[in-house]
């Protein structure tokens, strides 16, 4: 990991000047790391009636049974309040849940107290969002092509617009690194060398140097792949891949690990190969296997939604935990990688200031407006942006 140097790099915040607070759900149900258990959940709060839905719905001061809510952007749901609300669950989505932990919520307006809309207008299959994790030493900074629903810090995304337009970089910046580089760089080549980069400071190392550039752009894209886990499944060094070995109980409640035999515990179940580094990736301080087995297995509190669960371990949780495995390790054999990264011929932010790049102008840190289409507003009405 690039270390912490007083060199005038530039901030992170200025060189991807739009960034939005984190969400805020206000209840744990909406979200699960299944999509039929969110549909159980939503039709047991039809089912119940009067004090009984109110009670499973969670009331915050922020939403009650009885908001007038608009519709999510590019979302087709129910605008009716819930008290009255009636109709099939509006279809998951995947989110963002924790570091490295893919899971699914309804993308409802009425269930989720601080939505951000302004991210969901411009999330597509062109958008990859930054999450600042608060200061993590090795990583800093994730990336997803997922809406995140982490509380860790302010989120970037990589374009203001729908479709990979405009990118979010400081007007100027990509004339002004084409100019020391000699080579024009695209949106994502910055993306990938600050996930290369950046420092716990949030700041990010720029440099002249295309071959240095070349090189940490090269990390950043592998960076970049692995944290947004699409596309072809990765394999660990040598083509080798963990398996199961021992079948998985039905309800596994512990998880362990063997160093010697590099062997992941789940009760009876096992699963090798698992490299150390796979087994000690933490973010935050908070080993990332344990929170995800975690997330799926920590007892919720009878009657409500959020207890409504798989009755024993999915499949498709097990395909996940071998692909995270695999992703976990990767990842680690890149930090020394990002290491060797050191600032050589570097692009201040002094010299940013003297190309008029900086101070950022005060809209590019602002939303741009993205409404092509009319959004449905509180019980059906149409709203006017």
């Amino acid at each position: 990991m690039p270390s912490v140097t007083h060199d005038d790099a530039p901030l992170l915040a200025d060189l991807m000047p739009w960034s939005v607070a984190p969400l805020r759900p206000g209840r744990a149900w909406p979200a699960a790391p299944d999509p039929a258990s969110l549909r159980a959940r939503w039709d047991a709060l039809l089912k119940a009636e009067g004090p009984d839905r109110e009670a499973l719905f969670e009331p915050t001061r922020a939403r009650t049974l009885r908001s007038a809510v608009a519709q999510l952007p590019g979302r087709s749901t129910g605008t009716r309040r819930l008290a009255r609300a009636e109709g099939p669950c509006a279809e998951p989505v995947r989110v963002l849940a924790a570091p490295f932990d893919e899971q699914w919520l309804i993308p409802d307006h009425r269930l989720l107290d601080t939505a951000r809309p302004e991210l969901w207008r411009v999330a597509d299959a062109r958008q990859v969002f930054t999450v600042e994790t608060g200061g993590d030493a090795d990583t800093p900074l994730l990336a997803t092509s997922n809406l995140p629903l982490l509380r860790t810090g302010r989120i970037r995304p990589l374009y203001r617009r729908p479709g990979g337009t405009e990118p979010n970089l400081a007007p100027g910046l990509l004339d002004h690194l084409a100019a020391r580089l000699g080579v024009r760089p695209a949106a994502p080549d910055v993306l990938a060398w600050i996930l290369a980069t950046v420092r716990p400071d949030l700041t990010v190392p720029l440099t002249e140097d295309p071959g240095l550039w070349e090189s940490g752009v090269d990390v950043g894209r592998r960076t970049l792949w692995l944290m947004r886990r699409d596309g072809e499944r990765p394999k660990l060094p040598g083509g080798r891949r963990p398996y199961v070995r021992a079948p998985l109980p039905s309800r596994p409640l512990g998880l362990s690990y063997d160093r010697d035999e590099e062997t992941l515990h789940l009760d009876g179940g096992r699963i090798s190969p698992v490299p150390p580094e796979a087994w000690d990736y933490e973010v935050a301080g908070a080993r990332v296997l344990e929170t995800w087995f975690a997330a799926r297995t920590a007892p919720a509190e009878p009657g409500t939604l959020a207890a409504i669960r798989p009755a024993t371990w999915p499949q498709s949780w097990t395909s996940e935990l071998l692909e995270l495995i695999t992703v976990l390790a990767l990842l680690a054999e890149l930090r020394p990688l990002r290491a060797e990264l050191k600032p050589a011929s570097p692009v201040t932010a002094a010299d940013l200031r003297e190309a008029g790049v900086l101070p950022v102008p005060a809209p590019s840190r602002r939303p741009a407006s993205v409404l092509d289409h009319q959004e449905e507003g509180p019980d059906g009405q149409c709203t006017l942006l």
